[in-house]
């Protein structure tokens, strides 16, 4: 990955803060800040876009599908664009925020954000595709670069501000998702529905706005007056450091295990009986309690020096769950649905929180990120598809869920590796 495994500083946000000393005076100028409150409140507003935007989809696809006149086969890329785009937008998020500053590239991508929410209901199939690229590609920017942004200003309460975002992740998915039909209902077709969350892009990027002139200004006054001692040194290369694999390779396993659920646990309900209304409840009854575990897990992980007892216990309940499915899963349904939510919301908040915890500064949080979700989102796109061919092939899901029993065990063994008390480059 050349990207954000470069040996040079491709990942840094704002790089010289870190990497270059300077007099006190123009240090003070390079790192003015807006005010916390809207510093927190961007990074709310950013969380909350992370996910609302796909997850509004999955209730609507039936009728897009029908609009567009596209096959099962098609309509499945109105879901593995982003995935992929989310993982190839990864390589190019350290670059952009290095060229412009953070807050640029979030405001930039929140801006992309709403174009491309737009561009899907746009009348040829071909734009509903293009959509749904930028849409991923501009997700993608703003998950690569918010575990920087924390390191950076929030460095002794990482952990805390780790489990409030992925929070607000969730929350903006499962209201997304509950109210995708309401707001179909209420506007009048699917259009009117996707589009909603456009609103919601261009308010987070109207809050980012004055924090991307405050640090592009402060930047700018102190390049002017800045001395560098030395030259920026590179950072620690990933690509040779066992614990960063380790990292990418756990984000990547337990975003393989939630897209695997979110694309197939309601098909798996209804095809066992249960009807669809009720399939839909549950489904998003697991997503709801996903922010359970998403805020508890960070911040018990921010008080422990090793997280590999978290990175177990989280791997153990979405296998109870998977397992759960295979035995009894119309029975148990809102059981297993209790256990994988908190399962999968406690494994996206480790694996965001690790990014930060193994990394010495914002620079290498920054890179591991890239790298981490780079692969982590390019593995998940191949889950559901993966799965689903092995579903049809064996006509049952017994063979398919055994398979995510298997990935359940290994991301348990990576958790072991990557829940470590160390740090890159040490």
């Amino acid at each position: 990955m050349s990207g954000p495994d470069s040996t040079s500083p491709t990942g840094l946000i704002d790089a010289e803060d870190d990497l270059i000393p300077a007099p006190p005076v123009a240090a003070a100028r390079r790192r003015l800040r807006a005010h916390p409150a809207l510093l927190l409140a961007g990074i709310v507003l950013a969380a909350v876009n992370m996910r609302a935007a796909l997850a509004g989809v999955s209730p609507l696809l039936n009728e897009m599908a029908r609009h567009f006149h596209l096959a099962a086969t098609a309509s499945s890329l109105v879901t593995t664009i982003p995935l992929v785009f989310m993982g190839l937008g990864s390589l190019l998020a350290p670059r952009l925020a290095r060229r412009w500053g953070t807050e640029a590239a979030l405001c930039g991508a929140l801006v992309a954000l709403c174009g491309g929410i737009v561009l899907r209901i746009a009348p040829p199939v071909a734009a509903l595709f293009a959509g749904c690229a930028v849409v991923g590609g501009s997700i993608a920017l703003l998950n690569v670069l918010m575990p920087g942004l924390i390191k950076r200003d929030f460095p002794d309460r990482a952990a805390a501000m780790t489990a409030l975002y992925s929070t607000a992740m969730i929350l903006g998915a499962t209201v997304s998702a509950a109210s995708a039909v309401p707001l179909e209902n209420a506007l009048g077709s699917w259009q009117g529905s996707l589009v909603s969350w456009a609103l919601l892009a261009a308010v987070a990027a109207l809050v980012w706005l004055p924090q991307a002139v405050i640090a592009r200004r402060g930047t700018r006054h102190g390049a002017a007056a800045a001395t560098p001692a030395h030259p920026a040194a590179s950072g620690p290369r990933l690509s040779r450091s066992p614990l960063a694999w380790q990292v990418t390779l756990f984000m990547g396993s337990q975003s393989l295990i939630a897209y695997v659920i979110i694309a197939w646990m309601p098909t798996i309900f209804t095809d066992h009986g249960m009807g669809k209304s009720e399939a839909g409840l549950v489904f998003a009854f697991s997503t709801l309690v996903q922010m359970a575990g998403s805020f508890v897990v960070p911040t018990l992980a921010g008080r422990m020096r090793r997280q590999r007892l978290l990175g177990v216990a989280v791997s153990a309940l979405m296998a109870c769950g998977v397992a759960g499915l295979l035995v009894a899963p119309v029975a148990g349904a809102w059981l297993w649905a209790a256990i994988l939510g908190v399962g999968q919301g406690g494994a996206l908040g480790l694996a965001l929180t690790m990014m930060v915890l193994r990394s010495g500064d914002a620079h290498t949080a920054a890179r591991l990120s890239g790298m981490s979700q780079t692969g982590g989102y390019l593995l998940a796109a191949v889950g559901p598809l993966a799965l689903g061919a092995v579903h049809q092939a064996t006509a049952g899901w017994t063979v398919p869920l055994l398979l995510l029993l298997a990935v359940c065990a290994g991301l348990a063994l990576l958790a072991l590796g990557a829940g470590r008390d160390r740090r890159i480059g040490e």
